[in-house]
């Protein structure tokens, strides 16, 4: 039996990826967003319990983050109803490569983000505190916050680097890559 297909919009051609996989990646991206910008400010704030504060909001963000960076690999690695790519050859071995370091960046920062709390010890908005690893070893937390910055900023160079291939998608090659990750249609 041969069906045909009707033209029909994106968004019921199957052209959209899942509630599911757009959510995460939305979520994903606000969370970067919100956790460098607050991370480049932490030192702005008094010290004191605004700081606390403020610092306790970027780690619990931040373990957020961990959260949905790991429901995304479950989720990527475990359905069966992906789209297929539009990119074909280099171009799709870029996309893949950047997807994953991505990933691989996420969680990274993640890892060194709890590290850091861990071995520098803190305090979560005053109502109670992780214990510090090794109190008298400042060096190490330095050294492995300066890593956790760099991961996070590399985060960004990338993650700007792939909004930027979407909006060379959508109006240079001018295909439906940017419209299926849209959290809304986009005629």
């Amino acid at each position: 039996m041969r069906h045909t297909i009707v033209s029909q919009p994106a968004e019921t051609q199957g052209l959209r990826h899942d509630s599911v996989t757009i959510a995460l990646h939305w979520t994903t991206a606000i969370l970067v967003v919100l956790l460098w910008l607050i991370g480049q400010t932490i030192d702005f704030a008094p010290e004191g319990a605004l700081r606390v504060d403020y610092r306790s909001i970027h780690i619990v963000l931040g373990l957020a983050l961990g959260v949905v960076v790991l429901a995304r690999l479950v989720w990527r690695t475990t359905r069966a109803d992906v789209l297929a790519p539009i990119d074909h050859g280099v171009l799709l071995l870029i996309a893949r490569v950047t997807h994953w370091a991505l990933y691989a960046l996420l969680v990274l920062a993640v890892a060194l983000g709890i590290a850091t709390a861990w071995i520098g010890g803190e305090s979560i908005f005053n109502l109670f505190s992780i214990p510090s690893f090794d109190p008298r070893d400042r060096a190490t937390v330095r050294m492995i916050h300066g890593w956790h910055a760099l991961a996070a900023n590399a985060i960004l160079i990338v993650a700007g680097l792939h909004a930027a291939a979407a909006l060379f998608h959508h109006f240079i090659l001018r295909d439906t890559t940017l419209r299926r990750m849209l959290p809304w249609p986009l005629r």
